[in-house]
Order: C-alpha cells, then sequence, then structure tokens
C-alpha cells in the first residue's frame, strides 16, 4: 500500500532501553485508578465477586491486545505506533481518524484526568486545593443525563493540576533521556508502593469482619450469573480498563527505542501482565481490609487511602496520598511523551501542522508536538471531571483497538510475505477473541452508557470531514 508519509526520519535519539520500554508500559498503566475505581465498580455490581471478576475480564483483555499488537508493533518500529499501525492496516483516513481523537480526547483526556486525580490527593496535604471553582472564574454547563452540570472554570484544583503539565511538558521538551530516567525512577518507586498495599493489606490489615461479609454468601449476586449481567459488568469495566489503559503508548516513541522491533513486543507483554496481576491482588487487599460498603463510600473515592487509614490511623493517609502523588506524576511524565509522537508522525503525513513534525534542533524532541497538546490537556483540566473524561476516553479507545485488531487480520492477507520479526501468539484465535471481546464492549457501551458513548463516537467522526477538509487545504506531495 503506498502512504503519502515523508521518507523516514533518524534524527531522534536512540536513548530508551529495553527496560526503559517496559517501565513506559507499567508506568503509563500504573496512575491513579487502581486507587479510585474500584469505589465506582461496587457500586455498579453491588457484590464483591463480581467486582473481582471485571478487573479479572478487564485485565485478560489488556493482556490479550498486547499480545496482539506485539506483531504490528515489530512490523512497524516508527514513531505514531498505533496510527502507523492503522494507516498501513487499513487507510490513511482511519490512521488520521486515530491521531484525531487521540489529540481530542484519548490522550489528552487521559492526561487531564490523572492531573486532576494527582490535584485530588495533593489536597490531602493541602485542604486550600479545593475543588470549588472561583466566583466569577467558572460557569456551570449542562449536558444531557447521565452528564448532567459541569462547573468549568478556574479552581485551585484546576490550577494545581495545569501546572503539574506544563511542569512534565517543559521535561519532556527538554529531551528524551531525561524523561526516560524519570519514567523508570517513578515506574520502580510506584510499582513498589502497589505490591506494599498489597502486602500490607493481606498481612497486617486483614479484617475478620470484612473477610467474613466479603467472601461468605454475599460474594456472588443472589442466584447464578446470568446474561442479564453482561451489560452491568461492562459498565462496570470503563474504570478498570481507564485504569489498564495506555499499555500501547510504548509504540508511540518506537523511533527512540534501541531495538524497537523486539524491546516493544517484550514490553507491552510483560509490563500489562505484570500490572494487571498488580491490580487484581490489589482489589483482593481491599477486599480483605475493608467491607464492601466502605469501599463503595470511600471519600472521593480514596479507596486505597481509606484501606491504609483503617490500618495506620491517619499516618496511612497521608503516606497513601504521597504514594499515588508520585505515582500519578510518573504516569502522566509517560503519557505526555508518547503522545506527542503521534502528532509528528502525523505532521509528517501533511496530516497535522508541519512545524509540529519537526524535532527541537538541540533536543531532539517533538517540541511543538508537546506544546500543542499541553495546551489541549490545560482546557480539558478546566471542566475538573474525572468520571465523565473517563468515560468518554475508553469508548474511544476501545473502538481503535478494535479496528487495529482488525487491521492484523487484514495485513496477514494483504501482506502474507512482510516480515514480521515477532508474530501474534496463538493466531488467529487470540487476536480474534481480542477482536470480539472489543465489538462487545463497545456494544456493551452504546447500550449502558449512551450519552458518553455516543459523544464519543461524535467525536470520532467529526473527524472524517476535517480529514478532507485538511486533504484539500494541504495536499500530500
Amino acid at each position: 500500500m503506498a502512504t503519502t508519509q515523508e521518507p523516514h526520519q533518524t534524527e531522534f535519539v536512540k536513548a530508551i532501553t529495553r527496560l526503559d520500554a517496559t517501565a513506559l508500559v507499567m508506568g503509563s498503566m500504573i496512575g491513579s485508578g487502581v486507587y479510585i475505581v474500584s469505589a465506582d465498580i461496587v457500586r455498579s455490581v453491588h457484590t464483591p465477586g463480581l467486582m473481582l471478576l471485571v478487573w479479572v475480564l478487564s485485565g485478560i483483555m489488556t493482556v490479550m491486545g498486547a499480545l496482539t499488537y506485539g506483531e504490528l508493533a515489530a512490523m512497524f518500529p516508527r514513531a505514531g505506533g498505533q496510527y502507523i499501525y492503522l494507516r498501513e492496516a487499513i487507510s490513511p483516513l482511519f490512521g488520521y481518524l486515530y491521531g484525531w481523537t487521540l489529540f481530542m480526547v484519548i490522550q489528552t483526556g487521559t492526561i487531564a484526568a490523572v492531573a486532576v486525580a494527582l490535584a485530588k490527593f495533593t489536597a490531602v496535604f493541602w485542604p486550600s486545593l479545593s475543588p470549588e471553582v472561583y466566583a466569577g472564574l467558572g460557569t456551570t454547563v449542562s449536558f444531557p443525563k447521565p452528564i448532567g452540570d459541569i462547573a468549568v472554570g478556574l479552581s485551585p484544583q484546576r490550577l494545581f493540576a495545569i501546572a503539574s503539565v506544563l511542569v512534565l511538558t517543559w521535561v519532556n521538551v527538554r529531551g528524551v533521556r531525561t524523561a526516560a530516567i524519570i519514567q523508570t525512577t517513578f515506574t520502580a518507586v510506584k510499582t513498589a508502593t502497589l505490591a506494599a498495599v498489597i502486602l500490607l493489606g493481606i498481612a497486617i490489615g486483614r479484617n475478620a469482619a470484612a473477610i467474613a461479609a466479603n467472601f461468605g454468601p454475599h460474594f456472588w449476586p443472589a442466584g447464578s450469573l446470568t446474561w442479564g449481567l453482561v451489560p452491568v459488568i461492562g459498565g462496570a469495566m470503563v474504570g478498570a480498563l481507564f485504569s489498564m489503559d495506555a499499555w500501547n503508548n510504548v509504540g508511540f516513541a518506537a523511533d527512540e527505542l534501541k531495538n524497537p522491533s523486539r524491546d516493544i513486543p517484550l514490553a507491552m507483554g510483560l509490563g500489562t501482565a505484570t500490572v494487571v496481576l498488580l491490580y487484581c491482588l490489589a482489589n483482593f487487599s481491599y477486599l480483605v481490609v475493608l467491607p464492601l460498603d466502605q469501599i463503595a463510600n470511600a471519600p472521593q473515592d480514596r479507596v486505597a487511602t481509606a484501606a491504609l487509614q483503617v490500618m495506620f490511623g491517619n499516618a496511612g493517609l497521608y503516606v497513601m496520598a504521597a504514594a499515588i502523588m508520585i505515582s500519578t506524576f510518573g504516569c502522566n511524565n509517560g503519557l505526555i511523551l508518547s503522545g506527542a509522537r503521534v502528532y509528528y508522525a502525523m505532521a509528517r503525513d501533511k496530516l497535522f501542522f508541519n512545524s509540529v513534525g519537526r524535532l527541537h534542533p538541540s533536543y531532539k524532541t517533538p517540541a511543538l508536538g508537546l506544546v500543542v497538546q499541553g495546551i489541549w490537556t490545560c482546557v480539558l483540566c478546566l471542566s475538573g471531571t474525572y468520571g465523565q473524561l473517563l468515560d468518554f476516553v475508553i469508548f474511544a479507545a476501545v473502538l481503535f483497538y478494535f479496528c487495529t485488531a482488525l487491521g492484523l487480520f487484514l495485513l496477514r492477507r494483504k501482506r502474507p510475505d512482510a516480515t514480521r520479526p515477532v508474530t501474534a501468539p496463538l493466531y488467529p484465535w487470540l487476536p480474534a477473541g481480542y477482536l470480539v471481546a472489543m465489538a462487545i464492549m463497545a456494544v456493551d457501551l452504546l447500550a449502558v452508557k449512551t450519552t458518553y458513548a455516543g459523544l464519543g463516537l461524535l467525536i470520532v467522526l467529526l473527524g472524517v470531514p476535517v480529514y478532507y477538509l485538511w486533504r484539500r487545504l494541504v495536499p500530500a506531495e
């Protein structure tokens, strides 16, 4: 298939090692979600067994996706990752729609949500970081249910979130090696923290009353599991999938890996499997420490801080809040680093502003892409939401995961003799299973979270006329 891209650049600094790549996968996944979203999951499914089932199913789907993507990442070890896979496997239009949606909501929305979570946990130490919008510097925007009213404007928490995005954008402009060191260091710290939460909960925080209630007769819903629970479980998986998302971001920075064809598939597989295991164990730990109603009603949904507060009093609250601050800061470093590489690849294909397709002359980073991404993320921070951004992000992400998995099959058919340094394991069954899972998830989200999913789909479709208009205004050379 002919493409419109300019000759491949090799100006990036190849500074990311296999360890850094694995840390980028894990660090981009481990943010605030695992410490927060279990409260909303419990409010949706109402039983401990279904809560754990939601996390296990989400984890299986995530690992299947990583193993499926490994083949594509090895075939196209170029800056842009999933944008390149879709462009080559389906068409330039599908690649553009992914890049468009990534910029509008997937990447920037995730960064904004994590930045808001960072501010929320920082408020444990500085209560003056209030979520309340300053008088005269905000307004209430009404949306149809279930979104409802959203207070748009400036608040102390949102200003802090914006400041964190600006700082990390500046760090990433200054060079990929510095950003990679920060990413690897923070990933080690927050992985150890998550492991500590698990061990402390199981070894020290064991609560006989919680264990009896959570693992007793009410572990499963009354009666057996039925097909009627499928929409409920699917809707509840939004939070868990969001917590496990961004594992594919390592492919965005492929040009900066020392051996991308080998390292990206390995980093995706090992990184996702490790994080999924930790997430499932963390939720088991919550159930050992807290009765189900305390998980569902944790203050500001901060389940992990509630668990440590039970174990260690106020000291536990502050320790956990500090740990999550580190986790969210490191998570956003990885997200900011990788996202700008997609806009760089789009610009090289004449599908984004040309200046975004040039590297900084000294730092060899897509500096303008980082800046543009940072500005739009700051705008999204002004909504101050977490749950709403989460719901918008996950439907769009699921839609493109489906398209990319489909692209693997199309490439096998269109380019049977292409070099494949790594192949998807258990082909075609594992990729087909992932394809079906993503299709079911997308349909379920449209049925259960119709407003959010519908608006997410609308954002994707709005990219179609923009693509053709851009093609007319900036024809490919």
